[in-house]
């Protein structure tokens, strides 16, 4: 009896120490997995974050400085805030003081992006710069509204800009002397009409010379020249097509209207690029971006929400 007890004793103590480990190992268990649910709720949330831009935190941060063109700089502005808004750690300040200054700042390390609203000249290219055509632009040819002229050919225009026609009534408008205006040098859009109209004339060597005429109005803005062609009856001046308005007429050229359309499908004659420049090598990550950003699909529909012609 003594030794069956003894046997049923210790059956039963063995039976309650696998208990005890049972219960132990269950406990590990249940904490191991709950380490793990954690552990991938983490990772998902994390991996969430990295997908996301612009929340200042897992986003990009930066400065970012443009200098160039007014003719790019509202452009360059729209497409800025639009990337600010999803990178939001990221700010970008734009200086609109001309396509040559642009070009300089950029070789002298003053920008990060130059914008130029004209093809760069050949000294210009010797600086060995990145160069990405963002959109492009017609160059309307503007008059006061209450001008009857509505149709000059890239002759006329040439000679009135060059000061050999002087009065409207020479093209069938009103006996009144023309006012000619003019963009300052270095501006990027008055390089592309020069170039594009044969304004100017190659010296022997190599620089070319300036064939405007020098009886004129000199605006250091497109905004400045529609303002002083749409205040003054006798006027007239060029400006960037996505900044056409009902407060100047753009007249036809060569019978053509200056619209987006004719500009695409290039019936119409004065039309440049619009420039980005940068440095060759390696770029700052939120530069690169915001450059990828200008070629996406949602950069391209602001370029053309903006009146330009986008690129894609």
């Amino acid at each position: 009896m003594i030794k069956e007890f003894t046997g049923v004793k210790r059956e039963k103590g063995l039976n309650e120490i696998k208990r005890k480990n049972w219960g132990k190992a269950s406990a590990l268990l249940a904490t191991f997995g709950l380490a793990l649910t954690i552990f991938a709720g983490c990772g998902a949330e994390n991996s969430g974050d990295q997908g996301k831009t612009g929340d200042g935190a897992a986003g990009l941060s930066g400065k970012i400085t443009i200098i160039g063109s007014t003719s790019v700089g509202p452009l360059a502005r729209s497409l800025a805030d639009s990337f600010m808004e999803q990178e939001k750690g990221v700010s970008i300040d734009i200086q609109e003081i001309g396509s040559t200054e642009g070009i300089q700042a950029v070789i002298n390390g003053t920008a990060d992006i130059g914008t130029a609203s004209r093809e760069l000249k050949d000294a210009e290219k010797e600086a060995g710069l990145d160069v990405q055509t963002i959109a492009y632009d017609g160059i309307a040819i503007v008059v006061n509204p209450a001008n009857p002229v509505a149709d000059l050919t890239s002759e006329q225009i040439a000679q009135i800009f060059k000061g050999a026609i002087t009065n409207w009534q020479e093209l069938g408008g009103v006996n009144q002397e023309i006012t000619v205006v003019n963009r300052e040098a270095g501006s990027g859009t008055r390089g592309a009409f020069q170039e594009l109209l044969e304004l100017e004339e190659k010296q022997a060597d190599g620089t070319k010379r300036s064939l405007l005429t020098d009886q004129s109005l000199v605006m250091d803005s497109t905004g400045a020249v529609k303002a002083t062609v749409a205040a003054n009856k006798a006027a007239i001046g060029y400006i960037s097509l996505g900044v056409l308005d009902e407060t100047v007429k753009g007249v036809k050229v060569n019978g053509i209207e200056p619209t987006l359309q004719n500009v695409k499908n290039k019936t119409y004659a004065i039309w440049r690029p619009f420039l980005m420049l940068t440095p060759s090598g390696e770029l700052k990550a939120e530069v690169k971006a915001y450059l990828d950003y200008i070629k996406s699909v949602e950069g391209q529909r602001i370029v053309e929400t903006e009146k330009f012609i986008p690129v894609n």
